[in-house]
């Protein structure tokens, strides 16, 4: 599974979070708003309301995910923090912020599944299917790790790195090019700040209410026990989220003059960097 997309798309959700987690070029029409329009649009309180991320606005700068399938051992040496488990489709343990234990299955000498649980509980399932030419890797998720409508997509990687003789298609290393099929649930969050106090919620089940400039506080539906905090800067709002008292991640938004919201999330543990760009629904 690729650790760096859905930390900062499925997180996008939570305005946390690309990943992902997360590239083609802004959509034009924005640029078409009149300057008066602009300046309406930007004003304070706009940012209120619902948004969906726009995954064509998506940009990855992070290393390259890598992994390793070879003599019926699976690594995901990218992952934050790296494991290893055996790919015989059974479940073994595995010490994951949002996971306990990993099931990798080889499907075929292209395709691999693989299924996360967390307390017997599913949380996330990924087929990952390699081109025949070995250098494009397609991966179908549905994620459950938060209590309401379930996250689903696909994202698309290139093979930058050879596999090592021997090993599954699928090892080497790999860089995120394409994100396609996301469903409203890993991109559409809803934001409401009123005096001091920001909310934010998904349907995914997932939110949080802190106060601007105040301590972190729980996000609400997250097995992982994140906490929150919202500072504001100008047209700026910054969450930042811990994790055992450790920064872990960080997402800035910011409501442009195009109206539309513009957005930074990074990921502390490997210094993965993903911009995106969020529309308002209503």
């Amino acid at each position: 599974m690729r650790k760096t997309i859905m930390a900062a798309m499925a997180a996008a959700s939570l305005i946390a979070i690309s990943g992902c987690k997360q590239q083609a070029a802004t959509n034009e029409a924005a640029t078409n708003v009149s300057t008066e329009n602009a300046a309406a649009t930007a004003s304070a309180g706009d940012i209120n309301g619902t948004w969906k991320a726009d995954v064509n606005s998506v940009q990855f700068d992070t290393k390259p995910d890598e992994y390793l399938l070879q003599n019926g051992t699976y690594s995901c040496k990218s992952c934050t923090p790296a494991y290893t488990v055996a790919a015989d489709g059974a479940d073994h343990p595995v010490k994951l912020p949002y996971a306990d234990t990993d099931n990798v299955k080889v499907v075929d000498d292209h395709t691999v599944k693989e299924v996360l649980k967390k307390g017997g509980k599913q949380v996330n399932e990924a087929t990952t299917t390699i081109s025949a030419d070995g250098n494009t890797s397609t991966t179908a998720f549905t994620d459950t790790t938060a209590p309401g409508a379930p996250a689903k997509g696909e994202f698309v990687e290139t093979r930058v790195g050879a596999a090592p003789a021997g090993a599954h298609a699928i090892s080497g290393q790999w860089k995120p090019t394409k994100l396609s099929n996301f469903n409203d649930a890993a991109l559409t969050f809803t934001v409401n700040v009123s005096g001091d106090t920001y909310k934010l919620s998904s349907p995914d089940g997932t939110s949080f209410e802190a106060k601007i400039g105040g301590p972190e506080v729980p996000i609400k539906g997250d097995i992982a026990n994140t906490m929150v905090s919202v500072t504001k800067d100008g047209n700026s709002y910054k969450t930042t989220r811990k994790r055992d008292g450790k920064v872990v991640g960080t997402t800035t938004v910011t409501l442009g003059a195009d109206g539309r919201l513009h957005a930074e999330s990074k990921n502390e543990m490997n210094g993965a960097v993903t911009r995106w760009i969020a529309d308002k629904q209503s």
